[in-house]
């Protein structure tokens, strides 16, 4: 399917073309522990963090919602998502960190750019975005020893009403996420509440994908699923973790195409996809992505 393009409706179907070589990280920039080969370790358990590492959390986190921020204006119909690696890239590089995606398992890219009918993972590309296309870029970063992991899906030009609706709604299941959380308060609350208002906006939670525990390690405990679960567990003050919901119009199966890592809807139709990294407090939760 390389470098097919398709009209499906208000929208193209998108799926991967050529791209170009990863991009380089200066040799004085800190490499986290799987590029080193030195690991940290990842915590059998969700880890409670002390006051040292959420202050840790909350610098790279709040770098990576900076460049995030920095991309609304950017992102236009003619911009491919290879020009958004690299100024992302640039960004992060320039802040003295390292771009965590960045050969993560073999992932050849700094960031994640899923278009329209790609529901994550999607490789940065020499596409251009056209008019209508809804993208979501996911950026995480490296930062003084700790990952913050941030994502948002952006329109690109002028997006069709039921385009519109699912960000809207997929931003509306992240907050109601969030504001539930707190201290006692179980996992799998998180799941019950995104199916239920997703559903009642008539879209589908993709169940694949789920959000994680996040600090020193990438990825741990807890896995955070966004449809009706039985994780077990209670939130405790200190923990770290991403709430990162995909919804979509249509059905809820996908697959992986030969690349290893982009992600597509089975049936064609569009996902939408946003994420933030939260800090359980004594009163609730803080969003450190903010």
């Amino acid at each position: 399917m390389l470098g097919t393009r398709k009209k499906f409706g208000a929208y193209e179907k998108v799926y991967p073309i050529e791209t170009t070589p990863s991009r380089p990280v200066p040799n004085h920039i800190a490499r986290p522990d799987y590029i080193t080969g030195l690991p940290h370790g990842i915590p059998k358990i969700p880890e409670t963090k002390d006051q040292e590492q959420i202050n840790g959390m909350r610098v790279s986190c709040q770098l990576a919602a900076s460049i995030l921020n920095r991309m609304q204006s950017f992102i236009q119909p003619g911009v491919r998502t290879d020009d958004i690696d690299d100024l992302i890239h640039n960004f992060i590089i320039s802040a003295n960190a390292y771009p965590s995606p960045l050969h993560y398992r073999g992932f050849p890219k700094s960031i994640c750019t899923s278009v329209n009918n790609v529901a994550v993972h999607g490789i940065p590309d020499l596409r251009p975005l056209v008019n209508g296309d809804i993208v979501n870029v996911d950026i995480t970063v490296y930062y003084n020893g700790y990952h913050g992991d941030c994502s948002k899906t952006f329109l690109v030009g002028e997006v069709d009403g039921k385009g519109q609706e699912l960000v809207a709604v997929t931003e509306e299941c992240l907050s109601q996420a969030i504001k539930l959380c707190g201290p006692d308060v179980p996992f799998c609350d998180i799941g019950l509440r995104i199916h239920r208002y997703a559903k009642s906006k008539g879209l589908t939670v993709l169940p694949a994908f789920a959000g994680h525990g996040i600090g020193r390690y990438f990825h741990g405990p807890p896995d955070i699923y966004h449809m009706i679960n039985r994780y077990p567990g209670l939130m405790k003050a200190g923990m770290t973790f991403t709430i990162e919901p995909v919804l979509s119009h249509g059905r809820e199966n996908t697959y992986i195409l030969d690349d290893g890592w982009t992600v597509v809807t089975e049936d064609g139709s569009r996902t939408a996809q946003c994420e933030h990294t939260i800090l359980i407090t004594e009163g609730g939760a803080e969003i450190l992505t903010r």
